[in-house]
């Protein structure tokens, strides 16, 4: 997969100065390869470095050391080529939808009526097509968060950071946005890296669950999932779900007690 890979990170790591200059080491030796057009998840404790990971990915900060390449080059800043969807949707509030799914385009100057179309192609692919001249206000977070997705789309990457996109919404629209996500990935064909709390949704959407440490983060393992696409809501039933989602909750615990262990708590 290296040679081929969409992002190839290599030996990375990542160390935070504080203001009374104390290291604070986020992520340890990261090596990882994700290949043009898979669908990766992470999942991790707390306060691992899983958004820093993706913030180094995403060219917004740099790494300590290591390298880290996306299709071959390496990644000094953000590049046109990689697209963002935080927690929060981020829309401007004075904005429409189709203006806030614009806003991208416009400002790297692309071609208005060429991205217009595109955008209203997004809107039409996420179930907004009837929302275009409606403002965020007037959205649910569900909606909110489709119109974030096509905002990062608009300007056709290749590929697609995501962090904890769905974690504060409820646990049906979640479900939804999980069936719709996996939709938007297979009709659009990009690589998609995201950050989830939620291990059944890790196991649901992911190729492959990457697991991380408690700080400093490292990769544990990486384990692949074993579900044939596409995948409907009744995969959660199957055996094999049950089993990875099985091994990656015992993978966390006794990581996180091993780390309570050295740091001489947990034992009474």
């Amino acid at each position: 997969m290296g040679s081929n890979a969409a992002i190839q990170i290599s030996h990375l790591d990542k160390i935070f100065l504080t203001v009374r200059n104390e290291r604070v080491h986020a992520l340890s030796d990261i090596s990882l390869s994700v290949a043009e057009k898979e669908f990766v998840t992470i999942v991790g404790p707390s306060g691992c470095g899983k958004s820093t990971l993706l913030k180094i990915m995403a060219g917004l900060i740099p790494a300590s050391s290591g390298t880290l390449r996306v299709v071959g080059q390496p990644v000094l800043k953000p590049r046109r080529d990689i697209g963002i969807v935080f927690q929060n949707p981020i829309l401007l509030p004075w904005r429409t939808v189709l203006e806030n799914v614009l806003l991208p385009a416009e400002v790297q100057g692309l071609p208005a009526a060429a991205t217009k179309a595109r955008a209203r192609d997004l809107l039409k692919m996420v179930g907004l097509a009837d929302f275009e001249n409606k403002y965020p206000g007037e959205l649910s977070g569900g909606m909110q968060q489709r119109a974030a997705i096509s905002r990062a789309l608009v300007c056709d990457p290749a590929i697609l950071l995501m962090d904890e996109p769905f974690g504060a919404l409820d646990a049906m629209t979640r479900e939804q946005m999980n069936l719709d996500l996996q939709r938007i990935w297979r009709e659009s064909g990009k690589t998609i890296v995201l950050i989830t709390h939620s291990i059944p949704e890790a196991v649901f959407l992911g190729d492959r669950v990457v697991v991380m440490t408690p700080r400093p983060g490292r990769i544990a393992c990486v384990i692949d999932v074993p579900l044939k696409r596409p995948r409907s809501l009744e995969a959660m039933g199957d055996p094999a779900f049950g089993r990875t989602s099985s091994d990656i909750r015992r993978l966390l615990y006794s990581l996180n007690d091993a780390t309570l262990v050295a740091e001489g708590g947990g034992l009474g």
